[in-house]
């Protein structure tokens, strides 16, 4: 009898074991469907107030600091700008080409990320470690510091310091530091060494440096001394930068998961992540940097998809599939997310909803991040090219021979366009910029003379009416005009007084 009995119990575990494989299976089919395709949710909050698009200017605090006009020059102080990383940069005139190449720092040391822009220099750090100091206006190379073995990030400015992050501190030494250099002559300050690598462009904010590395750690450094406030652990390795919004760092890690946590403490808000990562399958990496506007956070994966989450708790608002790996890391700017594939396209997607706006075939894979500047989209090439397309249209402006990874950035006079292994200043040509001018004068000049026209016209034409007799006759007056598809009414009085010229006879 007790042997039936086990008997028994034995087929109903069998049965409960195969149906829990094949629960288990239907989840991880289901998952896998859910990867391969498009995903919308309009119920996420979106906001449409633009996000912070420019870094404020520095107090000048010497001569040399001054731009020729007397006034602080422009600031790019982090890699995307801006604390939330939009890499975009509006101009009140555009700079546009064609473009005069003005000083070229050459090398043969490979040049992944771009610089930033302080005080009247620009910080360029090297694949190699090496650390310049650069004259914004004659390229003149004022200090270099080799901080290291192994570097890939942008540096980071404030205050008259330069913050760097290092992959191997030394030839054969898997691990890194955090170096803080003076500005000015590129002594350093503080060094600190990490317990492993670290190709995080740091951030500076309020007096605190924040950065994450290889192991899955995310520091918070204070910014004067290298003190560490607080560290918070990832599941994989963070790579890409992090970005600040209201309190909040965003970051994406190579277990597949984008994470929130609070930059004062550390303390999570919230992690999300892909399908597989929910549940433990197969998921991409995310070496690309977020960057968050309209409360929405925005990243690349090399799952091939373009993901939307919410800022404020993680929901998944959108992706958007492409052809290839999705290393870029994205600009915003007009409601209009920029971002590079591996399938050598640029695309515009709708930053509400993910939807093509339109998509360029670049002509080689896009690994870099690309740069919104002015009415321009710029992007690089892994075919070492660099396009600037029309940020609104997708069209084809210029194009040049230089480039690799992460394209430019710009101080509204020049553009610094990175090269596989040089720098390079180049600005609007004088007589293209005069033309130019001379042209928004004359349209500017047309359009004042055809409003005093319609003035005169509206007020003195003949309008085919009669006039009754009487010192002085009023009456209503309607006109209706139809200008860009709107049409326009406007109602006023008539009034007008006869003299008789006979005499009184």
């Amino acid at each position: 009898m007790f042997a039936r009995m086990r008997r028994r119990w034995r087929r109903l575990l069998a049965l409960v074991i195969v149906a829990l494989l094949a629960a288990i299976a239907g989840v991880a089919v289901a998952v896998l469907t859910e990867e391969t395709g498009d995903l919308t949710n309009p119920d996420v909050e979106f906001e449409a107030e633009e996000a912070p698009t420019t870094a404020p200017r520095e107090p000048v605090t010497s001569s040399d600091d001054s731009s020729d006009d007397g006034k602080a020059p422009f600031t790019w102080p982090v890699y995307g700008l801006t604390p939330q990383r939009t890499n975009y940069l509006p101009l009140p005139e555009p700079l546009r080409p064609p473009f005069t190449f003005l000083w070229a720092v050459r090398g043969s040391i490979l040049l992944e990320f771009p610089p930033v822009a302080g005080g009247r220099q620009v910080f360029l750090l090297k694949n190699n470690a090496a650390l310049y100091g650069i004259s914004r206006r004659t390229g003149e190379v004022r200090w270099k510091r080799k901080l290291g073995y192994l570097a890939a990030a942008s540096p980071a400015y404030a205050r008259g310091t330069v913050y760097v992050t290092v992959l191997q501190r030394g030839r054969g030494i898997r691990a890194g530091r955090v170096v803080a250099v003076s500005a000015a002559t590129g002594r350093t300050k503080w060094s600190r060494k990490l317990a492993s690598r670290s190709e995080s462009s740091p951030l500076y904010a309020n007096g605190n440096l924040y950065f994450g590395a290889e192991d899955g750690t995310v520091y918070g450094l204070r910014a004067s001394d290298g003190h560490v406030r607080w560290r918070y652990r990832a599941g994989g390795a963070v790579k890409g930068a992090l970005a600040l919004d209201r309190g909040r760092l965003i970051f994406g890690d190579y277990d597949g998961r984008v994470h929130a946590i609070r930059a004062s403490t550390g303390a999570k808000l919230w992690t999300t992540g892909t399908s597989g990562a929910r549940f433990g399958l197969a998921s991409g990496n995310f070496y690309s940097t977020p960057a968050v506007a309209y409360g929405r956070v925005y990243i690349g994966n090399t799952d091939g998809f373009v993901y939307s989450f919410s800022a404020r708790n993680g929901r998944l608002a959108w992706r958007k599939k492409t052809g290839g790996f999705v290393y870029s890391s994205p600009a915003v700017a007009n409601q209009t997310v920029y971002i590079g594939s591996y399938d050598r396209k640029l695309y515009a997607l709708d930053a509400r909803s993910g939807a093509v706006k339109w998509s360029r075939d670049t002509g080689g894979r896009v690994s870099g991040g690309p740069a919104v500047l002015g009415d321009l989209v710029f992007v690089s090439t892994l075919a070492k090219t660099t396009i600037a397309y029309g940020a609104n249209t997708g069209q084809k402006v210029w194009s040049t021979r230089k480039g690799a990874f992460n394209p430019a950035i710009a101080d509204g006079e020049r553009v610094y366009l990175v090269g596989y292994s040089s720098l390079f200043a180049m600005r609007p040509r004088q007589d293209a910029v005069r033309k130019r001018r001379e042209r928004i004068s004359k349209r500017l000049r047309a359009r004042a003379k055809a409003r005093h026209e319609r003035y005169l016209k509206d007020r003195y034409g003949l309008h085919g009416h009669r006039h009754t007799r009487g010192p002085r006759a009023c009456h209503p007056h309607r006109h209706v005009r139809k200008i860009r598809g709107r049409v326009i009414v406007k109602k006023h009085n008539h009034c007008h007084r006869h003299i008789r010229r006979d005499g009184g006879r």
